[in-house]
């Protein structure tokens, strides 16, 4: 007889499947998140970026163009002063009705609508641009977020993005936030929009172009501790993540957040300069 023949039989236990995200539930939460604090003060210090970004997809007068996660609009704004037709959207009402002020304030039309970047409201092909200002690479699933602003972009259109890399500050800020409390299970990191494979992977198969580079934007507070505090106020995330420590749980993240501000800044001890390093990231559809 073999070995085999031999050998006792032993019954297999298949190990059970873990259970796929409550997409829904998780939804919810960041929609909380983002509507706590008060994003709009951080946000506009982020108007840079959205320049920099209507620049570089080369934004023209007369196009079509759909702000998604928009926020309280830098992209927005930056695409209507080039006298776009601009749609601004995002899941958070009271961070929309931030960016009509501001493009009241400018003088600039801008058509504003809630909507969720996962299920655009709108016809295939309906925009000449979409726009994100790290705002796309916070939607739960990364796939169906790429396949919407696709969908909604006209062939040879641009899909142009701003998104914070793993490396840079901020994602090593996810780090930290994560090491104190971990993301939800199942879910792919925010951060990985920040990298070229991940774009590849999105986008490559409707793409006729990718155009990807590093770029960075400078924190600028007076010190570690204003930065921390204007976070910690403002910023959904680390609003969140603070609120839902103990004492000496919040005790233990700003130490671990001052330590990495003061790592990364560049500005010496008289103020707070710290680079926070974002791919910008351009897409050229078929």
């Amino acid at each position: 007889m073999s070995i085999v023949e031999t050998m006792p039989m032993q019954t297999a236990t298949a190990t059970p499947s873990p259970a796929p995200p409550d997409f829904a539930a998780i939804k919810a939460k960041q929609q909380a998140t983002w509507a706590s604090g008060d994003f709009a003060v951080i946000g506009v210090t982020l108007q840079i970026v959205g320049e920099s970004l209507a620049e570089a997809v080369d934004v023209r007068a007369g196009e079509h163009v759909l702000d998604v996660a928009a926020g309280n609009g830098n992209a927005t704004l930056a695409a209507a002063r080039r006298f776009a037709y601009v749609t601004s959207t995002d899941y958070v009402p009271e961070l929309l009705a931030k960016g009509a002020t501001r493009a009241k304030a400018e003088g600039l039309t801008v058509t504003y609508r809630v909507a969720d970047i996962e299920e655009l409201p709108f016809a295939d092909a309906s925009f000449d641009v979409v726009l994100s200002t790290f705002g796309a690479m916070f939607a739960p699933r990364h796939a169906r977020t790429a396949d919407e602003m696709l969908r909604v972009v006209r062939p040879g259109g641009r899909i142009g993005l701003a998104s914070w890399t793993p490396e840079g500050f901020i994602g090593q800020l996810f780090k930290v936030i994560g090491a104190h409390l971990p993301p939800p299970a199942g879910l792919s990191s925010p951060a990985l929009w920040g990298t070229e494979p991940h774009m590849t992977e999105l986008f490559g198969t409707q793409a006729a172009e990718i155009r990807s580079e590093r770029k960075h934007f400078n924190f600028r507070y007076a010190s570690a501790a204003h930065w921390i505090q204007v976070f910690r106020d403002c910023y959904g995330p680390t609003h969140k993540a603070f609120a839902a420590l103990d004492q000496a749980g919040q005790a233990k993240l700003e130490a671990d957040i001052t330590a990495l501000l003061e790592r990364l800044n560049v500005a010496g001890p008289a103020s707070l300069v710290v680079p926070a390093e974002y791919a910008e990231v351009v897409i050229t559809k078929h």
